[in-house]
């Protein structure tokens, strides 16, 4: 695992976002926007992803809030494998950066100086001046513009276990691995014992009862699963102990290994902000997702029609993903939940063909051409897949710059409804042509040259 620290307001949650390729950290130009141990997943390299852990600013007061926020840092930091110590480059060196280091030389931990915001600034002239550090490694970076952001995930890599923090489950031909998530005491284990036909997991009141990610095989109807069980995903300001920490880590764990994400919501208690907070996760995943909601038997009508109406008004967000009304203590909707589990597994790991995709793309444009963006025209020519949960499309082309976010959801919308999609997300990747004589010069052959001159001498003699 990697961990950022640093004084306050120095930039670390931009980084934590720019290599998680995400929102999941709050960022605002205040200090001590963040307080709680942030964890995340690196997947920039899809061969080596890692655990990553945003902390908040370490400002040099240990008593209150402060205090509690320095506690979190140096926690993560004993968890560490690599510790990146973010700096300003535009303010320069601080006595409170000093005291960070000194501390983290104290904590035996390896660690690369990270000096970020560096844009618009002489380089060399910002690295020289935390040259007295005397630091080995010393990165510029610029997280806000995405610059730096490669030769630091180059630097890092090497640096880590062999083992990851990150263990893939291997395939198993059929074995659909499907992930139950949701909120403390909204019904997974319950669910799982439904489905097992036995009390394999504690099912309590008490929230937070299954700590750990647990994992069942299963046979129904003559096929197989893998179900995974994991620990209820509760609000950063209520996870406390470590142990609950070690749970939300083991959760992005499960995510990151299922090809089906089952996110449960109380049919009594409507979308909460926990609930956002489990979606985001997955969203940022990419995996397959179905929403179950749960309770539903012990609903009256009015309860129901407003838990309906709800759903559609805050998970516009993931339209897409089908939603089944389940009862986990009664059995009842299990046949449809499992009926949009596999749709939505089909829909995630289906194989597409790049004259499938090509033939979709120039249908997309002839119905809706792209519009003129700044005099441009986008001209996409061709398009490949790219990989499967989610399904990806990599479309080649020029002046893609100039697509607008409108009308790359019309692509998202239209690829989806033209090849039946449901229940996971698309992404899109667009790469422009190079040119293959960019930065040359036009140099004539010896035959050229002859052929210009007698054009020459041809017009002068007219």
């Amino acid at each position: 695992m990697v961990a950022l620290v640093g004084r306050p307001n120095v930039g670390k949650s931009t980084i934590f976002n720019a290599l998680t390729r995400s929102r999941d950290a709050l960022v605002h130009d205040e200090p001590g926007v963040t307080r709680d141990r942030n964890y995340g997943i690196c997947r920039l390299d899809e061969d080596h992803p890692f655990a990553l852990c945003d902390t908040g600013g370490m400002s040099g007061d240990e008593e209150g809030l402060a205090g509690a926020t320095a506690r979190q840092a140096r926690s993560a930091v004993g968890e560490a494998d690599l510790v990146l110590f973010v700096v300003d480059g535009r303010e320069g060196p601080s006595a409170l950066d000093e005291n960070i280091l000194h501390w983290l030389r104290k904590s035996g931990r390896r660690f690369f100086l990270v000096v970020n915001k560096t844009d618009g600034l002489e380089e060399q002239a910002v690295l020289g001046e935390f040259a007295r550090f005397g630091v080995d490694r010393v990165i510029p970076v610029s997280a806000a513009h995405q610059r730096g952001i490669d030769d630091l995930l180059e630097q890092v890599i090497p640096e880590l276990p062999a083992e990851r923090d990150v263990e893939i489950v291997p395939d198993e031909p059929g074995r659909i691995r499907i992930a139950f998530l949701g909120r403390p005491n909204v019904g997974k284990s319950t669910l799982v014992n439904r489905l097992l036909g036995e009390e394999r997991m504690i099912a309590s009141d008490v929230p937070g009862t299954t700590r750990d990610s647990i994992a069942v095989d299963m046979e129904r109807d003559g096929r197989p699963y893998k179900l995974i069980d994991t620990a209820g995903l509760r609000r950063r300001a209520k996870v406390e102990e470590a142990v609950e920490k070690f749970s939300v880590f083991k959760t992005l764990q499960a995510i990151e290994n299922c090809q089906v994400a089952v996110v449960m919501l109380d049919a009594g208690e409507g979308v909460t902000e926990q609930d956002a907070t489990v979606l985001g996760h997955v969203l940022n995943s990419g995996r397959a997702l179905v929403i179950a909601v749960n309770k539903w038997d012990g609903q009256d009508k009015y309860t129901r029609e407003q838990a309906v109406s709800m759903l559609e008004r805050k998970l516009s967000f993931c339209e897409w993903a089908e939603r089944v009304t389940i009862s986990a203590k009664h059995g009842t909707g299990l046949k449809e939940l499992f009926k949009a589990i596999h749709r939505a597994h089909a829909s995630a790991t289906h194989e597409f063909s790049t004259a499938e995709t090509t033939k979709a793309l120039q249908v997309a444009v002839e119905s809706f051409p792209p519009p003129v963006v700044r005099g441009h025209v986008a001209k996409m020519k061709f398009a490949h897949p790219g990989g499967a949960n989610p399904p990806t499309f990599i479309v080649h082309g020029n002046r893609l710059t100039s697509l607008t976010e409108s009308y790359r959801r019309y692509l998202e919308n239209f690829f989806r409804k033209r090849f039946k999609l449901v229940g996971t997300p698309i992404k899109f990747v667009f790469k422009e042509g190079d040119n293959p004589y960019e930065g040359k010069k036009n140099v004539l052959t010896d035959r050229q040259v002859k052929a210009k001159r007698r054009l020459m001498k041809h017009v002068k003699g007219r």
